[in-house]
């Protein structure tokens, strides 16, 4: 069904395309009804409006709080064509059909985002905007409904090839509609409940707008697409500078990167593959922690994402360009580094122009059947005057300095997490294993075979420090830890075995300290 537009109603706060579009329904004959800012720039450009306020014979009252919420507007917009007793009633009320209704909302997403007051928050609530769109979606048998500058184009092509709006153009737009002002809402019951110290509320709604379709989800059977709702520093924010598109793993994998990448101050590179850390070091420049971090697991990276959390520099992109990789996530990078990459014609750069703050407060979610989990994110830090020393040796200094950083690196490590580190690098990563001993051995034998692709003839992980993202419910585990030749431990405690465990590492005369924090990734 084509339904013509002989009348519409603009009052649009993203003033984007409004000038072109309006003078184009003008120029189809539209009557083009308007309020406040929408209606001032449209006069200036000379496109034919009349004020709202004018139509209905009511003025603006309320600083503008009440423009739109009468019935001469509603009625318009609400009345069915196809019912003699709407077009009786309309007729009786002086009440003229509105056919098409652009509006877009106040920006209380951005507004709240800034960390503008309470006031000013609350003044960007949008009422009648709302109000509008969804008696516009409800009606969609004839009424066309627009909430973004994006939809301006569809529309006027519908009006030139068809004389109107068809059906079809109209549904969509209709659920579109009813997404926007789902999310609109969902934000602001976000922002009364942050406000209102509530984590979790008894009902909870999340909004996202679309950042693109992807090819397919992790396999090629699952369909995809990546949503954004922040402005968490990250995959979300970042501008692709080259290679092809991102895939569903990539933005999962340079995610996990990411976030593990800014635990740390001194210049440090995370790679990750499925999700996992494979190699994390921090050194004096980023081409000597990507040496380091890439001697941990040389085989895995192959293939990896890389997290960096300074500018990349021109040494640093030559050494990761070397081999190959996925995508490369950075705050920044030197024009001389970007020319470097440009010969790896595939590999995605992201620039993030900073890096996410580690402690900053955010849920986390996953699907269950029926449902979803939420939960805070994992902002838990641990520093040295947390650490509880168990064993009768004191760890050095040293000792103390890796134990925190192979304890940040196990927050990012899928449990049962184990991470040997020495000298500010990972030198053997146990991860996802069903038992904590497992993961113990694994990330021990991963150290001696990159010891041999090496070329060292000792494993890694000799004087190295290890640590445990939850308790060993044994001293099992402990004991596969002393066998790589570990020096010391860091682990939270809490098991009812603890006792054993520590008088293990007392027997092997390793010093063992207690977080009192346990860091399990599912």
């Amino acid at each position: 069904m084509i339904q013509p537009v002989r009348r519409a109603l603009i009052s649009v706060s993203d003033k984007t395309g409004l000038v072109p579009f309006a003078q184009a329904l003008a120029a189809h004959g539209v009557e083009i009804l308007s309020t406040g800012g929408s209606a001032r720039a449209l006069r200036e450009a000379g496109v034919p409006v009349r004020e709202v306020s004018d139509h209905t014979g009511f003025p603006e009252i309320l600083d503008g709080r009440v423009k739109t919420l009468v019935p001469q507007i509603h009625g318009g917009i609400l009345g069915r064509r196809d019912l003699p007793e709407h077009v009786v009633q309309m007729a009786q009320h002086d009440i003229a059909p509105i056919d098409l209704v652009a509006v877009n909302l106040y920006p209380f997403e951005a507004t709240a985002a800034s960390g503008a007051g309470w006031d000013e928050c609350v003044e960007n609530i949008d009422i009648g905007g709302p109000a509008l769109i969804r008696a516009a979606a409800k009606n969609h048998d004839f009424v066309a409904v627009l909430t973004e500058p994006a939809h301006y184009d569809a529309v006027l092509a519908d009006i030139a090839a068809h004389g109107g709006t068809t059906q079809a153009l109209r549904r969509q737009l209709s659920g579109e509609a009813y997404a926007r002002t789902a999310a609109y809402d969902a934000a602001i019951a976000a922002w009364f409940a942050a406000q209102n110290g509530i984590k979790l509320p008894d009902r909870l709604t999340i909004g996202g707008q679309l950042r693109q379709n992807l090819r397919y989800g992790e396999n090629p059977h699952q369909q995809a697409a990546f949503y954004v709702n922040g402005n968490r520093p990250g995959v979300a924010t970042a501008r692709q500078t080259q290679g092809r598109e991102l895939s569903y793993n990539n933005l999962n994998d340079t995610d996990a990167a990411f976030e593990c990448v800014a635990e740390f101050d001194a210049p440090t590179v995370v790679i990750v593959k499925h999700a996992n850390p494979c190699g994390v070091a921090s050194s004096h420049d980023l081409a000597s922690a990507w040496d380091l971090a890439l001697r941990c697991d040389p085989v895995s990276a192959y293939g990896g994402i890389v997290a960096v959390n300074r500018v990349l520099d021109e040494e640093a992109a030559e050494k990761i360009a070397a081999i190959f990789t996925e995508v490369i996530v950075a705050p920044d990078a030197s024009e001389a580094a970007q020319r470097v990459l440009a010969r790896r014609k595939n590999l995605r750069l992201l620039l993030t122009g900073t890096v996410p703050d580690p402690a900053a407060p955010g849920l986390t979610f996953r699907s269950v059947a029926g449902g979803f989990l939420a939960q805070d994110r994992d902002a838990g830090q641990v520093r040295q005057a947390d650490l509880k020393i168990v064993t009768k040796r004191t760890p050095t200094e040293t000792e103390l300095a890796d134990m925190l950083f192979a304890f940040r690196v196990c927050k990012h490590v899928k449990s049962n997490a184990i991470v040997y580190a020495r000298e500010a690098a990972t030198v053997g990563i146990g991860a996802g294993q069903m038992s904590r001993v497992d993961s113990a051995r694994i990330a021990a034998w991963k150290g001696a075979e990159a010891a041999r692709a090496a070329g060292i003839d000792r494993p890694l992980t000799e004087g190295s420090v290890v640590a445990s993202d939850a308790f060993f419910p044994f001293a099992d585990g402990l004991e596969a830890a002393v066998a790589a030749a570990a020096t010391a431990v860091i682990q939270p405690g809490g098991s009812m075995r603890d006792s054993e465990v520590i008088a293990a590492a007392d027997q092997a005369g390793i010093a063992m300290v207690l977080t009192g924090m346990r860091h399990f990734r599912h």
